[in-house]
């Protein structure tokens, strides 16, 4: 259906994490780290992921450095806003098409993965229940769009402008998104 090597993944994980109150991609989900458990959603389907990194560069490398196929970047702009990262992470992109993920939406089910993929179109986004959630899957000709784009853009409003195809998933994972401190003991108990 598809070749392993055509699709890559990118993990945003450069925030400062403000609102958790603590380093996002290292909080243990189930007894591993958050990064570990977004890496581990896609790389059935991605034969190659980039996980863009700022605040705590080193620490985020550590984590991922004995993953193979795994590639840390950082990007410098990250106080500028997601859209830098997003950028960061779509310029190191050479398969035909990606899938950008937030750290912070860790659950994603590989099923996931392989809807969205079966979709032929610029940008899918998979939905729960009519609510929009991640990851976008993304072609490779929509890529020197986004990247044109001001860093000041919203990734939303930039895909939107491209247009979406919206795909109806049952994985309420796509919107289970850990901000706040509430949210993780949320998840947490997924595990129990």
């Amino acid at each position: 259906m598809h070749s392993r090597q055509s699709v890559e993944g990118v993990i945003l994980a450069a925030g400062s994490s403000r609102r958790a109150g603590t380093f996002k991609p290292a909080l243990l989900i189930g007894g591993k780290p958050m990064i570990i458990r977004c890496i581990e959603g896609m790389s059935l389907i991605c034969g190659r992921i980039v996980v863009v990194g700022g605040f705590e560069f080193a620490q985020l490398r550590r984590l991922v450095q004995d993953i193979g196929g795994v590639e840390c970047v950082e990007n410098p702009s990250y106080r500028k806003g997601m859209f830098t990262s997003v950028k960061a992470g779509l310029s190191c992109v050479r398969g035909g098409r990606c899938f950008v993920l937030p750290v912070d939406i860790p659950l994603v089910p590989p099923r996931v993965y392989e809807q969205l993929f079966s979709v032929d179109a610029d940008v899918v986004v998979p939905s729960f229940r009519g609510k929009n959630g991640h990851p976008f899957c993304c072609s490779r000709a929509v890529i020197p769009r986004i990247l044109r784009e001001p860093d000041e853009s919203s990734f939303r409003s930039v895909l939107r402008d491209i247009g979406v195809q919206t795909v109806p998933v049952d994985a309420e994972e796509v919107l289970i998104d850990i901000d706040t401190p509430g949210d993780y003991e949320g998840v947490q108990q997924r595990f129990v």
